[in-house]
């Protein structure tokens, strides 16, 4: 056959020769022509991307898999033989992608995997395929290994999830065993926070009872468990130990080493602990036990000074926050203390005060809730009550030097300080202060102004006493003051833009917030702020309700105003303040009972 070159022309494209007619150039020039006339300022369109191409592709490739066509590889673990894709495995898996390029089996159409469960596989080889792979409770266990060892990340990821998500008292040892022998360390750490968290609930539980000594030991000594007393460590250890007697009796005195005996109450340890029979025939163990009682015996600064591994509180991290009332008015004094659970969204109810109280001022310190004077029904009161949260117990301590209510109470360089108040015939302009240490109250520098219904706030380590009501000139104030406790004294600070007594106070990324209170007859919706570094108050925006004599606390850049009346009712609704948003809300759930005056503040959620 002959080619007119004249008629057509021979073009070389890679290896083979195109023939191209005539009348095709002709055809080409003409087309060239035609497309070169789209107009020069025609937006250029983007490349065409099929985005469900890759999905289609890997489709096809599974369907192809099923039926064995183009496979070049089989599987084989516990026998069972599963066809595959060397390519499709090595570009999901790093560690088939070195097993097919760098090692003996990429020249084999035939793998054992050895210590690989074949479900397993069989799971990650469809996973590799579509993507998708259903985690449960019967596969959990072999696929996260198996996973792991073929490098398929995301599918270990998603085990450790799932077994996160299933942590539950009964099974978090075993759990965090799991996790730590297969390396897969942030479920390691979840699982020892969960632990430490409910530890409680977990040594209560059959899994406690087989840990080894070691385990044991290393639970206990963490100064992260959450525990209601150290009692609950006492008896986990005698459990643990009467478990096994003949095995693990010897095992008690490096136990017991890790109890913090010297925490719990003088009447356990005469009680319990000294007539523990384990106890009573280990001499460490009695070393330990009169060491205890050797610190319940010390005071003040002695006490302070006498430190061992087993003196120290433990300081659990993590712990959910709850929102404490305490007492008010409603309308009388009340004795009712309630919660609001932040993660729950509910209120509860948890032990009552002692006596009566209201228009008392709230401090928390080392973990406990102190309630400072105030008024019991019939009489102003210098008494105080202590809370402790974990064991859920009302107790007192020592009392102020004067009878205070409506007084402002806040916690400064570990000390409480108690300013103004009324002791029922005259306001005050005295103040005083509480020193956890020795446990006794003492007199600081007066403020300049007799100060009833005042708030209180700490900020850059002063204290600042903000409004009130003077009893001398019968009128709301306006006025503040800030005590510096370095040199004893208390200067003014600029005045707030309207009168406030009965003003809630609180403290919030370094501004103080003057919330409601009253002018006389007039209760105030509004709030406004105070900088320090411009020495300015400024309003801001104002609440859904008029409040005065309202509980002020904030936590997690929020300010919470709870309570408090409107001039005619109490109220048990909670309005919440964003600073970055300006803007208030109503909390959807009330407290049980309106309350004013009530105190507030913020502690772990009780166990």
């Amino acid at each position: 056959m002959e080619l007119d070159i004249n008629q057509g022309t021979m073009e070389r494209q890679g290896s083979c020769l195109l023939l191209r007619s005539a009348s095709q150039n002709s055809l080409d020039e003409s087309s060239q022509k035609h497309i070169s006339q789209i107009h020069p300022h025609t937006k250029e369109r983007p490349p065409y991307k099929n985005h469900l191409h890759t999905q289609k592709a890997f489709d096809v490739m599974n369907v192809m898999r099923k039926q064995r066509l183009l496979c070049d590889v089989t599987l084989v673990a516990d026998t069972v033989e599963i066809p595959a894709h060397k390519m499709v495995l090595a570009a999901c898996s790093p560690y088939f992608f070195a097993m097919f390029s760098s090692f003996e089996e990429s020249r084999q159409d035939r793998i054992v995997l050895q210590e690989v469960d074949h479900q397993a596989l069989s799971l990650l080889v469809e996973y590799v395929y579509t993507s998708e792979v259903h985690v449960t409770e019967e596969n959990v266990q072999v696929l996260l290994p198996a996973a792991n060892l073929l490098q398929l990340t995301d599918v270990r990821d998603a085990c450790c999830d799932f077994l996160q998500a299933q942590l539950h008292p009964t099974n978090c040892l075993g759990i965090r065993a799991f996790a730590d022998l297969h390396g897969c360390l942030d479920l390691l750490s979840h699982a020892e926070s969960y632990i430490e968290l409910h530890f409680p609930e977990v040594v209560e539980c059959e899994e406690f009872l087989t840990l080894s000594q070691l385990q044991v030991s290393k639970l206990i000594r963490s100064d992260r468990l959450t525990v209601p007393s150290e009692e609950k460590v006492f008896e986990c250890v005698i459990a643990w130990v009467q478990h096994d007697l003949e095995n693990r009796q010897k095992h008690l005195s490096s136990l017991m080493e890790h109890v913090r005996l010297p925490l719990m109450s003088q009447e356990y340890l005469v009680q319990h602990v000294e007539e523990e029979p384990l106890l009573k025939a280990d001499l460490q163990c009695k070393d330990y036990l009169i060491e205890a009682l050797k610190y319940h015996l010390l005071k003040g600064d002695t006490k302070t000074s006498f430190r061992t591994p087993r003196t120290k509180p433990r300081q659990p991290v993590g712990l959910p926050k709850v929102l404490l009332v305490v007492g008010g008015q409603a309308p009388k004094a009340i004795r009712s203390v309630e919660c609001y659970d932040f993660k729950e969204e509910r209120w509860f109810q948890v032990a009552e005060m002692p006596t009566r109280r209201c228009r008392a001022g709230l401090a928390v310190m080392g973990g406990k809730v102190y309630a400072v004077g105030g008024f019991n029904g019939s009489l102003r009161v210098k008494t105080v009550d202590v809370y402790d949260a974990s064991s859920d117990v009302w107790t007192s301590c020592d009392s102020m030097e004067a009878r205070r209510s409506t007084l402002g109470v806040a916690v400064l360089n570990n000390c409480i300080y108690a300013v103004g108040g009324f002791d029922g015939s005259t306001g005050l302009n005295t103040a005083e202060m509480f020193d956890t240490q020795t446990c006794k109250w003492k007199t600081i520098s007066a403020m300049s102004t007799r100060r009833s219904s005042v708030g209180v706030g700490v900020l850059y380590g002063q204290l600042y006493a903000v409004g009130g009501y003077d009893g001398a000139s019968r009128q709301c104030l306006s006025s503040v003051e800030c005590y510096t406790p370095e040199t004893d004294s208390w200067t003014s600070v600029p005045d707030m833009c309207s009168r406030r007594s009965g003003a809630g106070v609180g403290v919030l990324d370094g501004i103080l917030y003057a919330v409601g209170g009253h002018d006389g007859p007039l209760v105030r919706k509004s709030v406004e702020a105070y900088d320090p570094a411009k020495s300015k108050w400024t309003p801001v925006s104002e609440m859904a309700l008029c409040r005065r004599n309202a509980g002020v606390v904030a936590i997690s850049g929020l300010l919470y105003v709870v309570g408090g009346d409107d001039g005619t009712s109490n109220l048990s609704s909670v309005e919440v303040y964003n600073p970055k948003t300006d803007c208030w809300i109503m909390l959807p759930s009330c407290m049980s009972i309106g309350r004013s005056y009530a105190g507030v503040a913020i502690i772990d959620k009780p166990i």
